[in-house]
């Protein structure tokens, strides 16, 4: 935990840092003799291995924002967000058998460095990440997708997700409503999305049907009838779709 609060600093630093407070507060055994070495240090890690910060995560990640943070609620919903990244790792046996090498160049060989990608639903007024997955690096898009989905049946009926339009999937957005969560994702143009109703001053969009195919029961969150003359579509390249109950 003192690597991450002091990830600017060396191995051999925070250690000195660590030892230092915990002399101080009288937690440091002469016994134990100098500070830890950077390879001492990488070597305690290799030993411990992730399921304990795994656990640790699981317990203690939870968004910390109140009330009177500012940008951290809108009416009764707290902002929550949802997006992907990537990660060069050491290129080690283990990692190369977890994550893999990604494609590099026009001509598709191997990267330097085996690639984790990794989803996370973070806090929008604090960036705290709540929920997390990890896994190989995949085509952006697909494999985004993929962690996202071991992710939605954790979300909390009093958050409002927010999603880009990379991470949309009819199914997905299922999974995610039957949590109780309010939703507000971005889907690509080529979704055609009927307004059912116009409030003053705006549209108001909502999902259409489920795609051929694909059961999940009639679409849930729909309001208002559907306006005489035919469908409209939401204007630019990319349209808001939300499930928000309530005022």
């Amino acid at each position: 935990m003192a690597l991450a609060l002091f990830a600017d600093e060396d191995y051999e630093e925070v250690a000195a840092r660590l030892a230092g407070t915990l002399a101080d507060w009288g937690g440091w055994e002469k016994s134990w003799g100098r500070v830890p070495t950077s390879g001492g240090i990488t070597q305690a890690r290799q030993r411990l291995g992730p399921e304990p910060m795994a656990e640790l995560f699981s317990q203690f990640a939870r968004p910390v924002a109140t009330m009177e943070t500012a940008g951290a609620f809108l009416g009764q919903w707290r902002l929550m967000s949802i997006d992907g990244m990537a990660w060069d790792v050491p290129d080690t046996p283990a990692n190369a058998a977890a994550f893999g090498y990604p494609g590099a160049g026009k001509d598709g060989s191997p990267g330097a460095f085996p690639k984790a990608q990794v989803v996370t639903v973070s806090e929008c007024a604090s960036h705290a990440a709540v929920l997390a997955a990890i896994g190989p690096y995949a085509l952006k898009a697909g494999g985004e997708r993929a962690l996202a989905r071991r992710l939605y049946p954790r979300l909390e009926e009093d958050w409002l997700l927010i999603a880009d339009r990379g991470f949309y999937d009819w199914q997905d957005w299922c999974t995610a409503a039957d949590t109780g969560a309010a939703l507000l994702w971005r889907f690509k143009c080529d979704i055609r999305l009927p307004v059912l109703e116009i409030l003053p001053g705006r549209l108001l969009p909502v999902r259409p049907d489920q795609p051929e195919g694909q059961g999940h029961g009639p679409a849930r969150g729909r309001r208002g009838r559907p306006r005489r003359g035919g469908a409209r579509s939401w204007p630019g390249p990319a349209r808001p779709r939300h499930r928000v109950r309530g005022p």
